[in-house]
């Protein structure tokens, strides 16, 4: 059994200083996946001493970072989505530190391959349009990639942010927010195609039932969080060969606003393998 965690810190230096690291020795994951780093390189592997770290910073300070951690040996990484955007053109700064692949050794031989994604969240207040341009386009790299990875003959999962709220019953508000940005239809319209024609699994919605719910961020402001009133956001999406194999997925809500140690929740899932 392999428990595997997701969880946007929203920093990880303000996340241990809130005691993230008492929740990783209660929960023990096998593997971790980190979103909104947000910390330089030799930072970041400072708070992860003693596993084996693919961190990819964003280019722009104090933004975005991703990070898979693990217990289990990594026999490659991959950083970005370059090779899916405009032939010859880099990667954009702001789509920098969102992307970051890892192949698990397995203790049987075999691998699993993982990625830790923080897509943009967007905007579309008057001024704010150039955000979801940015969106779409990072979106366009990101189903490319999912294209191919959802053919592979081992266990794929994709983890993360994803900053879209996929249907009525994954955000509270949902008749307050149909004009704003993570749930508009064209966003929408895109995990449609991933968990449709290009065949990955939700498997917080296959595990979690019908909905409302279960939600994975909270703002920090108000009663929102107290009240239950957030959006599902975050994400474990698993290709065909690795779909049949979870065994649990749960969203890992702390007990109290006080003992939050992100605006997310971790999405914990636990596989046979």
């Amino acid at each position: 059994m392999l428990t595997v965690a997701t969880a946007n810190v929203n920093g990880i230096r303000a996340a241990f200083r809130r005691r993230m690291d008492t929740w990783i020795a209660e929960r023990t994951p096998d593997v971790l996946l980190l979103q909104e780093v947000r910390a330089p390189d030799d930072l970041a592997r400072q708070h992860l001493d003693g596993w084996h770290v693919a961190h990819l910073p964003c280019d722009i300070k104090g933004r975005a970072g991703v990070a898979v951690a693990s217990r289990l040996p990594l026999r490659a990484t991959r950083a970005g989505l370059v090779a899916y955007g405009p032939a010859g053109e880099p990667e954009p700064p702001v789509d920098t530190g969102r992307w970051v692949e890892a192949d698990v050794e397995l203790p049987g031989g075999g691998l699993l391959t993982v990625v830790s994604a923080y897509l943009h969240s967007g905007s579309n207040a008057v001024g704010q349009e150039h955000t979801m341009a940015a969106k779409y386009a990072h979106l366009d790299k990101v189903t490319a990639r999912l294209a191919e990875l959802t053919s592979a003959e081992h266990p794929v999962l994709v983890a993360g942010d994803l900053n879209i709220a996929h249907r009525s019953v994954d955000i509270a508000n949902w008749k307050g927010n149909l004009k704003n940005a993570g749930f508009l239809p064209a966003e929408r319209a895109y995990v449609d195609r991933w968990t449709g024609e290009l065949g990955w699994t939700d498997l917080g919605r296959t595990h979690g039932g019908d909905g409302p719910g279960p939600y994975t961020w909270w703002s920090w402001r108000g009663q929102s969080y107290v009240n239950d009133r957030g959006w599902r956001i975050d994400y474990q999406l698993a290709n065909p060969a690795l779909a049949g194999r979870a065994v649990k997925v749960e969203v890992d809500r702390a007990p109290t606003y006080d003992e939050r140690w992100s605006d997310h929740a971790a999405v914990v899932a636990t596989y046979d393998l």
